[in-house]
């Protein structure tokens, strides 16, 4: 049978059928597998030909037809093995089946799992008039938002790719607001959203149906800084960028730097367990977070607020809460340790023949500069292009050059003078040797301001360009640029006459308005490449041989499918590509515990069951 629209679909597990009947129905009719059904109208493949999508992309990559009929949303994976399909068939989908997705029976989308949403969860209750009256008392004038327009931002992700259908947008300035919200929440079985600066870029800080929006906007007090220890407390809706200043007229630096920092807000770093730029000085969130105070599902405050650098008593509770996405949890407040502002910085901007050459610097920076390397960053020209061309404002810094990468290399001391001297020994050993091209160092703030903007701002330029689909992933440093690739490979031999008009893999310097562009840059220093693929639109087809071509490509280097960004909703059903079932299981349980109802982000993290 042929699904009679075009709509994305997904596969995903469940125990069993509804009935014996349905069963019997899968295995002895003649399914085909498409890619773009979610409808219940299926027409007979004898009674007519197959359409021209089906051969283009289904060919490629389909998933299993389904609708909203007697089957429900699923289809069991253990019955795939049984449906009467050709050979070509066959082996098609036992390929795109098989591995970690089956072993821990997780969904595998045919497309990105934000562009169709996973069934709306029936146990959790629809909000009522009586539902914002509570809220009203609780909030006061200004603390809920129910206009239509005012709400559709909240509704929306930073890319657009992303669409819930929330009607309510709750925004306590306290605690003990927040407590007040959950417990009623809670009661009454409304599914919540916490959301912080909604910068996050799989689709987890936003509603996937009617959930109500739970945002700290308004939570932004810095609530304390200890000179002694370099502490600094705020509520979790201060946004980065504040914190950065406040912690900067106090002689120190916060521990993370986010090219969002302007927008984004702390609570939403520690529940992504963001990265950035710097992570190679400062490591991870979870060494930096000192303390949180977190309220649960039911509205119980987790007072773990503590600003001390030692405390080894029990089980350490925050960090279940770095790296949950608010599916444990709304953090409510963060103590976080800043340590002391180097008084020098220079930054060189690097031309290098090679990705070979790239690590090569890299190995050598680590041996020569040690303690003062702070930052070690990537591009290739294909995203220098794309930045020359779609950024406001960006400049080359090596106009001449006409290299495959460029390096952005930063170090911190206690003076520029040694800065400098340990700089010039370092360029002139690694060109010395030919691993570097070329290069210039930054004489100014000005200088080293536009060569950040030009790195940070790869995302800013990819988004005007058109539809984005983005892939953080992590890799040995060695092995980390092969999905760049292996990616330009894939959709070049998918589209060789090019894609909706344009050439898929287009030569640096061109930019046509229908082509591809593969990009890749990253935190090489950390392993973290980020995997850009730019279209002129989303489209099901293209998302389909990229997903999850992508996830298997990634675990089979052992690599991870989330270096920063999180799972949220794009890639909760993928998670067992980087963790085995037994994880996943500890994780229900986990969840389970915490949030009994499943009321907090629900849809996100955690495979469906």
């Amino acid at each position: 049978f042929l699904c009679s629209r075009s709509a994305a679909i997904h596969l995903a597990h469940i125990q069993d059928f509804p009935s014996s009947s349905d069963a019997s129905l899968i295995v002895d009719s003649p399914i085909l597998y498409c890619l773009r059904c979610a409808h219940t109208s299926w027409w007979p493949a004898r009674a007519g030909h197959l359409p021209s999508w089906y051969t283009r992309a289904g060919a490629r990559t389909f998933g299993v037809c389904l609708g909203a009929g007697p089957l429900g949303p699923y289809i069991p994976l253990k019955w795939i093995r049984h449906l009467p399909l050709d050979t070509h068939h066959a082996t098609m989908l036992t390929r795109r089946v098989a591995g970690p997705a089956q072993q821990v029976g997780l969904a595998i989308w045919a497309r990105a799992a934000g562009t169709l949403a996973p069934p709306r969860n029936t146990e959790f209750a629809l909000l009522q008039d009586s539902d914002l009256a509570v809220f009203d008392s609780i909030l006061g004038s200004g603390g809920v938002i129910t206009d239509p327009h005012e709400v559709d931002p909240y509704n929306r992700d930073w890319m657009g790719k992303y669409r819930g259908r929330g009607r309510c947008v709750l925004r306590p300035r306290s605690t003990a607001q927040v407590s007040a919200l959950l417990r009623h929440c809670s009661a009454r079985r409304l599914a919540v959203v916490p959301q912080g600066g909604n910068t996050g870029l799989v689709g987890g800080s936003v509603p996937v149906h009617d959930e109500v929006v739970l945002s700290t906007g308004l939570m932004t007090t810095l609530l304390g800084f200890d000179p002694g220890s370099g502490a600094l407390t705020a509520q979790a809706g201060a946004v980065l960028a504040t914190l950065e200043a406040a912690a900067r007229e106090r002689g120190h630096a916060m521990p993370l730097d986010l090219g969002a920092s302007g927008s984004c807000a702390i609570g939403g770093n520690v529940a992504t367990n963001a990265g950035g730029i710097r992570l190679l000085r400062h490591g991870p969130l979870h060494g930096s977070v000192l303390g949180l105070e977190v309220v649960l599902a039911g509205g119980q405050v987790l007072d773990l607020l503590s600003s001390l650098r030692k405390d080894n008593t029990g089980y350490d509770l925050k960090q279940l809460f770095i790296g949950s996405e608010g599916t444990l949890g709304v953090i409510t407040a963060v103590a976080i340790q800043c340590p002391a502002a180097s008084p020098a910085t220079s930054l060189a901007y690097l031309a290098v023949p090679s990705f070979k050459a790239a690590q090569q610097v890299l190995q050598a920076a680590r041996q020569n500069l040690g303690e003062l390397l702070s930052a070690f960053e990537f591009l290739d020209r294909e995203s220098l292009e794309v930045a020359k061309q779609f950024l406001p404002g960006a400049r080359d810094p090596l106009p001449g050059s006409d290299a495959p990468f460029f390096l952005v290399v930063e170090i911190a001391g206690s003076s520029e003078q040694h800065n400098a001297a340990m700089l010039e020994a370092f360029l002139e050993s690694t060109m010395g040797e030919g691993r570097v091209l070329d290069g210039v160092v930054a004489q100014d703030s000005r200088q080293a301001g536009e060569i950040w903007a030009l790195r940070e701002g790869i995302t800013e330029a990819l988004r005007h360009r058109g539809a984005i689909y983005k892939y953080d992933l992590s890799f040995r440093v060695e092995e980390m640029y092969g999905v760049v690739g292996a990616a330009r490979e894939r959709l070049a031999s998918a589209y060789p006459s090019g894609f909706l008009g344009g050439g898929a893999g287009s030569t640096a310097g061109s930019d046509t308005e229908h082509a591809l562009k593969v990009v890749g840059y990253g935190h090489l220093g950390d392993g973290n490449v980020h995997l850009n693929i730019s279209a002129p639109r989303y489209d099901a087809g293209l998302e389909a041989l990229i997903e999850p071509w992508v996830y298997e490509f990634t675990a089979a280097h052992s690599g991870s499918i989330s270096a920063e960004h999180g799972l949220g909703r794009m890639k909760a059903p993928c998670i067992g590509y980087s963790k085995p079932p037994e994880a996943v299981r500890l994780m229900r349980s986990i969840k389970a515990a915490f949030d009994p109802q499943g009321i907090l982000n629900p849809y996100k993290v955690l495979p469906p069951e």
